[in-house]
């Protein structure tokens, strides 16, 4: 039996609660990615340091004991606590400091507005480059991003957050269709469908005193990078954020149609999560792109 001054086998603790978990030695040694006889050798070292048995074989099963039960009941919390909050304030060692990873919820926004202006903020700093990844997953602690972009996703770590856009919807079509058009056209020319965005036409329809009926209803699109394309080309009409569609308006490739402005109720944040490598430049970044979404509005008549 160790002395009371002999070192905790911690290792071999995060093992056995691993053990615990999974149910198995085996299942256990996969989730660890190593190999069964490994995660034996800790389970052997604890329970030589306890003195007794964590865990006994029932047939071709294994159980944890009464004393197993209770020890796993008693730590487990603890050691979660404990690697949570190594994960977050781990300071990751990438092979080029000069780089921060923005993930985003928002594709249409990245593909359309975001990374087309991202030269502009590399070249304010000196040359920084911005990987962009996207998720429709909530983010964890362990995931691998700097600053995240969302309109309905939050961060369960300590960050420092900013509101970047007020999400207001406009309807769309091609100035050869559109152009001169009153809000009365929705009734005659099909407006696309956005399955990813399920919210966006019953909001604007209610805000402009319309009901489904009222419109004809037109292709679906999963996303809204899909549907601009089909319609800058074609005879149809998108209801969509006025920042995706901002620059394609200015550049008279889109038309807004008069009195089709209403906002959504939606809100886009920036997050700059506090174990960023390089946490000046990732607020820097927030507080960039908060003020690119506000010079975006299309004035109001275009």
């Amino acid at each position: 039996m160790p002395a009371e001054h002999d070192d905790v086998p911690l290792n071999a603790i995060r093992v056995f609660v691993t053990i615990a978990r999974e149910g198995s030695v085996t299942r256990a040694a996969r989730t660890l990615g190593t190999t069964q006889s490994s995660v034996s050798r800790y389970l052997s070292v604890l329970q030589d340091y306890f003195g007794t048995d964590l865990v006994e074989r029932k047939g071709r099963r294994s159980e944890l004991t009464e004393f197993g039960r209770l020890f796993v009941n008693t730590i487990a919390e603890p050691l979660d606590t404990v690697c949570f909050t190594a994960k977050r304030m781990r300071r990751r060692s990438r092979p080029d400091p000069n780089r921060i990873v923005v993930r985003t919820s928002l594709s249409t926004f990245a593909y359309s507005f975001l990374i087309p202006n991202l030269q502009a903020f590399s070249a304010e700093m000196g040359g920084v480059t911005v990987d962009v990844i996207s998720s429709l997953s909530p983010p964890t602690s362990s995931d691998d991003f700097d600053i995240l972009i969302t309109r309905d996703l939050s961060v369960i770590e300590p960050a420092d957050d900013w509101e970047i856009y007020n999400e207001t919807l406009v309807c769309v079509g091609s100035p050869n269709h559109v152009a001169g058009k009153t809000l009365s056209i929705v009734r005659s020319m099909p407006v696309l469908n956005i399955t990813s965005r399920p919210d966006i036409l019953p909001t604007w329809l209610r805000a402009m005193n319309l009901a489904a009926k009222d419109i004809k209803s037109g292709a679906r699109y999963d996303h809204n990078y899909l549907a601009l394309p089909a319609v800058i080309t074609g005879k149809c009409l998108l209801v969509a954020p006025e920042i995706i569609v901002s620059d394609l308006v200015r550049r008279g490739i889109l038309n807004v149609i008069s009195g089709s402005r209403t906002p959504s109720g939606m809100q886009y944040r920036a997050y700059a999560v506090d174990r960023s490598d390089n946490p000046e430049v990732a607020r820097a970044f927030c507080r960039w792109v908060a003020r690119l979404c506000k010079k975006a509005a299309i004035p109001v008549g275009t």
